[in-house]
């Protein structure tokens, strides 16, 4: 008996949603919560790269092969159109201009993005052919409109040997500049050690205090200091005292706000103060004198914190030392002489503080950070990687234990504070890993249901389980981004991953805002509240917000600028040969990683006319006929094919 109409269900049916990713070649994959779809060039309907859209399934078509249906470029994913974009991910883009008259017309330099942008030329007539440009969209294109802009900067010119640094600055929108009122604040700055005295700096120009950074660090703000008091070991944390020369409404603070953090890009540093400030008068040379927040902090033979004092003082450094040559001391070179016993307890001190941390439930995960040397002309010499090691970590373990005991001081006081909080991480993330450490094995001993739950002791143990082995790194970097992100906050809450009830940032106040903020309320606990303290007290929401962005938009500046010389660094290497290991499996290929950090995708098409299935959860590709598979963590010998710094890709070919 045919259904009534009446019955009809006539409300309209609710549609995936995701954010899309568009291809080179064009077409775009959106993951939905039912599922990935593949979407057709043609079907995108005026919707860009990171766009957040609503689709629409599209039905096969009997009879021929269409755009509609499921096809090896799909990875037999079911097809669908765009309907509408939810929200853009792109007000500004960055692209090379054209001249058309009557229109400047500018072609993305993301070449995800395949809608070139009309603007009138008359609005610019002293731009040329190939100047690039940073335009802002004022309409997007539909299938009868071309998207409309406004130029607003030009970033450089075609064939520039720091352009593609400068469209890192301008698609990130980071400032380059001082105001005029900062920069003259900043020239006037004088360091008055007698005026620092007469208000209650205490004199530490006796100590033995050294500093020990990155070989070509440009700014020294952390000192350490260590000798036997009283049966106990003082351990001395002395911050530049940042905070003097920059008060909260200043010009010099005005602009700080707006920076939030210091950029370390490839080839140049943008600070967050001035250079006669973070180059100068803040920072921590041997022999000079330098005023500092201190933090003593006095530990027992199995270091215990016993007692700590916070104050403010005048120093002197002794001596600066990189990582390279205090290891180098470590491993038994007596190069850095009258220092070796130094270096010898804090190793000492660092390793029990660790396992301290580590028994609490702190989590340590295995990364390396790659760094591209590069000549005076900006162009890449070599590719330099940096672990963490028993030098790093003598710094790293003061720094956080000095954090820590500043954080639980504000907090004790009741004097505000911008917190450094890390939720646990979601279950859902932690339930994504299940399938991939299964395939690994590394969760015999562990308890699924556990890891889910996110205790730290089972993350701990399937950690220490791919300890030594070839996918050690890549399993350590997976957990990692399933961790939630550490974010500002003036409420103080847990440190998930450092397993710490309180935690802030202190030791950085020349290149972080919130340290800033942190030795202000410091001062505000051992001076007294200034005129201006409520002010600040008020506005730290605001601040650790934007604080928190500013971070997220300097880290995404510092890789791609990376990421971007180690390209050019592989362009002579196009046709040679490298092991990798496999990053990441999707349905189009999947991706690798080389030794040197690097990554680019194998395209499932570069592995010859066989069909590849795609299995999302266990992460494999599987040859149709051969029964091949490319999972993840398997380590592959490549081709590199092609190395395009100005798409930033890198494309190989399984050897």
């Amino acid at each position: 008996m045919p259904r009534s109409k009446a019955k009809t269900r006539n409300s309209p049916r609710s549609h995936p949603q995701g954010v899309l990713k568009v291809m080179s070649a064009g077409f775009a994959f959106v993951q939905t919560s039912e599922g990935e779809f593949f979407i057709p060039a043609s079907k995108l309907k005026g919707a860009f790269d990171g766009d957040l859209v609503e689709l629409a399934a599209l039905p096969a078509k009997r009879g021929h092969v269409s755009e509609s249906q499921p096809s090896a470029r799909a990875g037999g994913k079911p097809t669908a159109r765009v309907v509408r974009v939810i929200e853009r991910a792109h007000t500004t883009l960055i692209g090379r201009y054209e001249v058309a008259e009557p229109f400047g017309v500018i072609v993305p330099e993301d070449r995800r993005i395949p809608y070139d942008i009309f603007t009138m030329r008359a609005d610019n007539p002293a731009l040329n052919d190939g100047d690039i440009v940073r335009v802002r969209i004022t309409e997007y294109p539909s299938p009868r409109t071309a998207a409309m802009g406004v130029v607003e900067e030009l970033v450089g010119h075609e064939g520039e040997e720091a352009l593609g640094i400068e469209m890192i600055i301008a698609r990130h929108k980071l400032e380059t500049r001082f105001s005029d009122a900062a920069n003259e604040q900043a020239q006037k700055t004088t360091l008055d050690v007698q005026a620092a005295f007469e208000e209650g700096y205490r004199d530490l120009r006796g100590r033995k205090v050294f500093t020990i950074d990155p070989l070509d660090a440009r700014d020294f703000d952390d000192a350490v200091s260590l000798e036997p008091v009283e049966g106990l070991m003082r351990l001395g944390v002395h911050i530049a005292d940042a905070s003097r020369y920059v008060p909260w409404g200043s010009a010099i603070d005005q602009d700080a706000q707006v920076r939030a953090t210091s950029v370390y890009l490839a080839d140049r540093v943008l600070p967050m103060l001035p250079e006669e400030l973070s180059a100068g008068i803040c920072s921590l040379k041997p022999g000079a004198e330098r005023l500092t927040m201190t933090v003593d902090l006095f530990l027992d033979a199995a270091a215990n914190l016993e007692r700590y004092e916070i104050y403010p003082a005048v120093i002197r450094s002794s001596a600066r030392f990189d990582y390279d040559s205090v290891q180098a001391a470590l491993d038994g070179d007596r190069a850095c002489n009258g220092f070796l016993e130094e270096f010898a307890a804090l190793d000492r001190i660092a390793e029990a503080l660790a396992k301290k941390r580590s028994q609490a439930g702190g989590i340590d995960f295995v990364t390396t950070e790659a760094k591209v040397t590069l000549d005076e002309a900006g162009k890449p010499l070599e590719v330099v990687l940096r672990k963490k090691t028993d030098a790093t970590s003598i710094i790293e373990e003061a720094m956080v234990l000095a954090n820590a005991t500043v954080a639980k001081h504000l907090h004790e006081q009741g004097f505000p504070c911008l917190y450094r909080a890390h939720a646990k991480p979601s279950a859902d993330d932690l339930a994504e890993l299940i399938p991939i450490l299964r395939e690994f094995d590394y969760l015999k001993d562990v308890p699924a249901p556990d890891f889910i739950a996110g205790n730290p002791f089972c993350i701990q143990k399937t950690l220490a389980a791919c300890k030594g082995r070839l996918e050690e790194e890549l399993i350590s970097s997976l957990v990692l981004r399933a961790m939630s992100r550490a974010v500002y906050q003036p409420l103080c809450e847990p440190h998930y991953a450092l397993a710490l009830p309180a935690y802030c940032h202190f030791t950085s106040p020349i290149r972080r805002y919130p340290d800033l903020v942190v030795h202000r309320m410091l001062k505000a606990a051992i001076f007294g509240k200034s005129g201006t303290f409520e002010q600040e007290a008020n506005r730290l929401d605001a601040l650790a917000k934007s604080s928190s962005k500013a971070e997220r938009v300097a880290e995404s500046a510092e890789r791609e600028s990376q990421e971007l010389k180690i390209i050019e660094y592989l362009q002579s290497y196009v046709g040679s040969s490298f092991s990798a290991v496999i990053s990441g499996v999707m349905s189009f290929g999947f991706f690798v990683r080389l030794e040197n950090t690097a990554e680019g995708l194998v395209p499932v098409r570069s592995l010859g006319g066989e069909y590849f299935a795609f299995d999302p959860k266990r992460h494999t590709l599987t040859g149709e006929e051969s029964g091949k598979v490319f999972r993840l963590g398997q380590r592959v010998q490549v081709i590199l094919e092609a190395a395009d710094p100005r798409s930033s890709r890198l494309d190989f070919r399984v050897q």
